[in-house]
């Protein structure tokens, strides 16, 4: 990620998700939603990755807003769940090789490395993030609009500043 375009906003969408694997298409299917809707206000980007890889996305911005679909089996697929980093218990990932959103933060503050000191999440009750090619699910499909309310309700609350965007 260029350092220009680490800065040049106050608040970053982080959509994830993969495009063909059925209902993790969500955040990419946000993502493009939200372009259309906010332009220039915050820095709307897509990442299939995890891990630290995320670092790079949680770097050069005060506020990063992920948007992502989960399955707990606790709700209702399609439930749009609103989280604040203190919200989340933290879990250490499967494996020794593994590091999560959590730990990549941590890691990048261990650092003393410019990540996000605000972090929302938008989680999606998925019920089928295994597909390959496969439609995501109607009420996952129609959860969209209550993602992009909440999105635009957490930027109202934070104050984002509107600037003009190069992506």
């Amino acid at each position: 990620m260029e350092e220009s375009a680490k800065n040049e906003f106050d608040t970053r969408l982080l959509c994830l998700g993969n495009d063909i694997l059925a209902d993790d298409a969500l955040g990419i299917r946000a993502a493009e939603r939200l372009r259309e809707r906010m332009p220039g206000t915050v820095d709307v980007v897509t990442c299939m990755e995890s891990g630290i890889r995320l670092m790079d996305y949680l770097v050069g911005v005060p506020r990063v807003i992920v948007i992502d679909t989960v399955q707990t089996g606790r709700v209702p697929p399609g439930t749009v769940l609103v989280l604040r980093e203190e919200d989340v218990a933290f879990t250490p990932g499967t494996s020794a090789h593994y590091i999560g959103l959590f730990e990549t933060l941590a890691l990048g503050r261990k650092l003393e490395l410019p990540v996000a000191r605000e972090i929302a999440i938008i989680a999606v009750e998925a019920s089928d993030c295994q597909t390959l090619g496969g439609e995501m699910a109607p009420a996952v499909r129609d959860a969209i609009p209550v993602v992009i309310a909440r999105v635009e309700e957490i930027c109202t609350s934070w104050g984002s500043q509107v600037r003009s965007s190069t992506r």
